[in-house]
């Protein structure tokens, strides 16, 4: 079991749009959107994100983001900084929190909370050989054989812990009130006519 480990087969299947209503999830801290949109002015490339992770808070009637996800809108339906003629990723030494921990991805559990999955459509991790032994083994050796990307979703996970409580503990001191019952018409509503405030953390 020691022998299997990660290497990235630069496919680029990370970065690509998966076809029917499954929609790719690569979640984009605000201070990563604003480093990626500085390099892409500088580097001419259309780069767009959405809202991803958002809450109402009907207190001041604004809608808190925390974070976005990279639309996916150009010929190719792939990640503006992937490309298969200069070998896969053009920011790999920069790249965001999310695509240094894959194949290791946050599962959301609930809307407060997330764990540390292993996505299958990598194709390392669905390799016949792998998918079989990697289904076999437990977390501590997953931790070994996808040592660099378990690190990174470690941090992936603590920061997005680190904004769940930030939320939690703005709802207690009585700054702002997420609403947990409100209807998705009125959640639709809030989403088209409330300002935008971001949340972030170091």
């Amino acid at each position: 079991m020691k022998t299997l480990k990660y290497q990235c087969m630069k496919c680029g299947s990370c970065c690509y749009e998966i076809p029917g209503e499954y929609s790719k999830r690569i979640p984009l801290y605000p201070d990563e959107v604003d480093r990626l949109i500085k390099i892409a002015q500088k580097r001419d490339i259309n780069f767009k994100v959405i809202e991803d992770l958002v809450f109402p808070d009907i207190l001041n009637q604004k809608i808190i983001v925390l974070t976005y996800k990279i639309k996916f809108e150009n010929e190719t339906q792939s990640c503006p900084f992937y490309s298969k003629n200069e070998g896969g990723c053009t920011i790999q030494n920069i790249k965001p929190i999310a695509c240094k921990a894959y194949p290791l991805s946050l599962k959301q559990e609930d809307a407060y909370n997330f764990q540390i999955s292993i996505d299958p459509l990598c194709k390392f991790v669905s390799k016949d050989e792998n998918y079989n032994r990697l289904k076999k083994l437990d977390w501590e050796i997953i931790k070994e054989v996808f040592k660099d990307e378990y690190r990174n979703a470690e941090e992936h996970l603590k920061k997005n812990k680190k904004l769940m409580l930030k939320i939690r503990r703005l709802e207690t001191d009585n700054k702002i009130n997420i609403s947990r019952k409100i209807s998705l018409d009125d959640f639709n509503k809030s989403l088209q006519n409330w300002e935008r405030v971001e949340i972030c953390v170091e």
